[in-house]
């Protein structure tokens, strides 16, 4: 069987659009993953799995921004969370 993510990420890097392709998908997988999102064909099930994987992925990851951010003096997270404004 052929590991989908090999595949995903070599067309996330080649940045290929409108590529054709045959790969051999498990089938009780396609079929939960259809029935989950609701979506009609193979095509578009695979279509949502390579733009959620490509956002999922390309998001910073939140820890590697601490200490990096300087917050404004007075900033109370706290204060925020509750709806309490200066």
């Amino acid at each position: 069987m052929i590991d989908i993510h090999i595949i995903l990420l070599y067309c996330v890097y080649k940045e290929v659009y409108n590529m054709r392709t045959n790969i051999i998908i498990n089938d009780e997988l396609m079929s939960k993953a259809k029935k989950i999102s609701n979506l009609k064909t193979k095509r578009e099930v695979v279509e949502r799995a390579l733009q959620e994987f490509v956002t999922n992925h390309s998001r910073l990851n939140l820890l590697e921004l601490k200490g990096k951010i300087k917050f404004a003096d007075g900033y109370d997270h706290k204060a925020m969370r509750e709806g309490v404004s200066n």
